[in-house]
């Protein structure tokens, strides 16, 4: 019962220094709901669990969050085997996120990036793929925000050390964003 209660307690505090963050989780709403409303599509990536994370995302604004409505577009670019797999082997593990936002990205578009370490080399240079053409940047990290914490329009840095913290975090932010989302739509 003893782990039970500390991760609770650890989980309530992250919690509740997270509330901080809700100016910069309305700006990240207003951004991705501008975007939805103006035809344009919203692509996610991470690595591991963040992967996960992108993956359930996208699907909540694909199909639907809360509300009957029109499907939305969105990409987790961490679903397609084929490409992950020939870019990693032709160009290298950073650019496979990169590389699908050049072939899928485009002015007005949005990126999500979720890294919890705020330094995930291929995340960061999707990041850069993503400013060349123009589109929005959501950075979700965890404490101090690494290197992602420059380069995003907006950081969503949940104030965790334990990566396990900040993942929890981050699927409640993302469900908020989509919601926001959905909002008058």
């Amino acid at each position: 019962m003893n782990i039970i209660e500390e991760r609770m307690k650890e989980h309530e505090a992250v919690f509740q220094a997270t509330k901080a963050l809700a100016p910069a989780i309305a700006e990240a709403g207003d951004i991705i709901k501008t975007a939805l409303q103006t035809g344009h599509k919203i692509l996610f990536c991470g690595n591991g669990g963040s992967a996960a994370d992108s993956q359930h995302l996208a699907a909540e604004i694909v199909g639907r969050f809360q509300k009957e409505r029109r499907a939305f577009p969105a990409i987790a670019l961490t679903v397609d085997t084929s490409v992950l797999t020939a870019v990693a082997n032709d160009y290298g593990y950073e650019t496979v996120f990169s590389r699908q936002v050049q072939a899928l990205g485009n002015e007005g578009d949005v990126l999500v990036g979720i890294s919890t370490s705020g330094n995930s080399g291929n995340v960061l240079a999707a990041i850069a793929e993503a400013r060349a053409k123009g589109m929005k940047v959501i950075g979700m990290t965890a404490i101090g925000g690494g290197k992602m914490k420059e380069l995003c329009d907006v950081i969503l840095a949940v104030p965790a050390k334990t990566t396990a913290r900040a993942q929890e975090m981050h699927i409640m932010i993302g469900h908020i964003l989509c919601e926001i989302a959905e909002e008058d739509m």
